[in-house]
């Protein structure tokens, strides 16, 4: 009798450990699951998937891009899911990749947005699923998301009146190409160009063609821009697409050096263009830096850090070949490959 006894203590003994147990791995796996606190967040098993969406994927720029978000991933132990719409004009594609990766449960996304309002309600389901967003190179209106990181285009494009009106001597007719109406970068760069082009009183802006960010296009602006003002001194090319197709008329024309022209960006065929002497300046952002601190920023969102500062400027250097060779020029003409 007494050995059944306690054999009984033993088993109730025995129960109760594995009740204690049991609770305590319960309370765990609530905890584990339920909401993190500020900066509590523990590293991901695998690594956090970050989707970077640039606004296209054909233009070395946002190669320069990708470059730059790998770069920071590698060193946060991330993974870049890269994907976007094969032109800037695919607002459509662009909200479904971002629907998708929303579906998929990334950790954040970092995105151009095509178009500063048409992108607004699906960043907003991206926020509301509780996926941060940061915005790199063209932002939304109104910015919901949690950084905007990119160059100040207003300024930039005051510069490159600037230049322009020096190349031409202060006076005569001017062209601008700007790429989307719609889209942020394109609308800030136009309006920084004729703020610019203000302080000049002798200088006329004739002509504003789109190239709807298609070198193709920008050949054929740049066509009906010279047949209707023959007497055009200079022209600015808001973006690489846009400054490679005005460059080619300008060559097959006979005008190379004789009618100016400024462009954005710093794309290896405006490189070449440059050093020809087909495009006289340059005003080179810094995708590069973009992508990286992008990256960055996602994170600290992800480990529930602060971000201090909602909008990051990158800069804008105007590149000539007077400074083509200085070692900082040559580190934004040429950046790293991730």
């Amino acid at each position: 009798m007494m050995h059944e006894v306690t054999r009984h203590g033993r088993l109730r003994n025995l129960l109760s450990v594995c009740v204690a147990l049991i609770s305590v791995m319960l309370a765990v796996g609530c905890r584990s699951g339920g909401k993190q606190e500020l900066g509590s967040k523990p590293a991901k098993v695998g690594g956090y998937r970050i989707a970077v969406v640039p606004k296209g994927v054909a233009f070395d720029f946002w190669l320069a891009v990708k470059a730059g978000a790998e770069t920071a991933a590698k060193e946060e132990g991330a993974k870049v899911i890269w994907r976007g719409p094969a032109d800037e004009t695919q607002i459509e594609v662009q909200k479904s990749i971002i629907e998708n990766l929303i579906t998929q449960r990334v950790d954040a996304i970092v995105m151009a947005a095509c178009d500063e309002k048409a992108l607004v309600p699906t960043v907003k389901k991206a926020l509301n699923a509780g996926i941060p967003v940061i915005t790199i190179d063209s932002g939304l209106n109104p910015d919901i998301s949690l950084c905007f990181i990119a160059t100040d285009n207003i300024k930039a494009a005051r510069k490159a009146a600037d230049v322009l009106a020096k190349l031409i001597g202060y006076e005569g007719e001017v062209g601008l190409i700007p790429f989307i109406k719609g889209a942020a970068t394109s609308n800030q760069r136009e309006q920084g160009f004729k703020e610019g082009l203000k302080k000049y009183p002798k200088i006329k802006l004739v002509s504003v063609l789109y190239s709807q960010s298609d070198a193709t296009i920008g050949m054929q602006v740049t066509e009906n821009m010279l047949t209707a003002h023959p007497n055009i001194k200079g022209i600015f090319a808001a973006n690489e697409p846009g400054a490679i197709g005005c460059a080619r008329v300008l060559e097959q024309r006979g005008l190379k050096g004789k009618v100016k022209l400024v462009a954005f960006d710093a794309a290896p065929t405006e490189i070449e263009a440059l050093k020809s002497g087909t495009i006289q300046a340059l005003i080179v952002q810094n995708p590069f830096k973009m992508g990286y601190l992008g990256v960055k920023m996602a994170m600290k969102a992800i480990k529930g850090e602060k971000i201090e500062t909602k909008r990051i400027d990158t800069g804008s250097t105007v590149v000539t070949m007077e400074n083509f060779h200085k070692p900082d020029v040559q580190k934004l003409l040429f950046p790293p490959k991730g």
